[in-house]
């Protein structure tokens, strides 16, 4: 697509110029490792790498592939193709199953992946993936849609919870930060929060939380921290209903 736009000119303010352009590797590669160092700082994670699957045919020519990465017990899909003469026979699915357990092997317990309505969603639904997103505004009508799966297999004792979180009118803004700092102590507990929805007036929340364990689940209830929190704001807590679901 190189040329395909006239380039824009070169905007000086004070000491500094903007100038915009197309493909810069020169300026990906500085981001890149800029970005990855602030990242490590702030998450203390240093494990990132890519992860690929290849599929080759008996002459040698790319069958089919699949791009990725890992980094801090998270994995995600960047790209999946198949060759138009070979879709049909099953080798997304084993693209998929290489992937998931690739990265399973490398520690990570969830997986994203996003696909556009013309690509293959139903797919990433039939392999297990939950619908997590969606974006409107895709050329031609289409949607991009986003997905995730958990790669840590589900134990009889393990829960998950729907939690609908109504704050206080008065105090919209404490009731989220005390939201933030109580599900950010989920971890301790063998929980972690699979989705975390807010309505446009920031009044309400959903959450879908799972625990490994009901003992955990207990444990968190009962989280000293947790409970000092919530006296904290005292009348002005948010109030919760807390439904246990399974998957259907």
């Amino acid at each position: 697509m190189a040329g395909r736009w006239n380039t824009p000119p070169v905007v000086t303010t004070g000491d500094v110029s903007i100038e915009v352009l197309d493909n810069d590797e020169k300026l990906t590669e500085r981001l890149d490792a800029e970005l990855t160092a602030y990242n490590r700082r702030a998450t203390g994670a240093d494990d990132e790498a890519g992860l690929s699957v290849r599929v080759t045919g008996s002459d040698g020519e790319l069958v089919a592939g699949l791009t990725g990465w890992t980094w801090g017990g998270c994995a995600g899909i960047d790209m999946v193709w198949v060759r138009e003469d070979r879709r049909g026979e099953g080798l997304g699915a084993q693209l998929l199953a290489a992937a998931e357990q690739e990265a399973r092997r490398r520690g990570c317990t969830q997986l994203s992946v996003a696909s556009f309505s013309f690509q293959a969603p139903d797919f990433y639904r039939r392999h297990g993936y939950l619908d997590t997103g969606r974006r409107e505004g895709i050329p031609g009508g289409h949607v991009d849609h986003q997905f995730w799966k958990s790669l840590v297999t589900e134990s009889a004792d393990a829960v998950r919870l729907v939690a609908l979180v109504e704050l206080a009118g008065t105090a919209v803004e404490a009731g989220q930060r005390y939201e933030d700092h109580v599900l950010a102590l989920l971890n301790r507990h063998g929980g972690r929060v699979e989705r975390r929805l807010r309505t446009g007036d920031g009044r309400t929340e959903v959450h879908v939380i799972r625990f490994d364990t009901r003992a955990g689940y207990t444990a968190f209830l009962a989280d000293p921290q947790r409970l000092a929190l919530r006296a904290e704001l005292g009348d002005a807590a948010p109030q919760t209903r807390v439904l246990e679901v399974d998957e259907v």
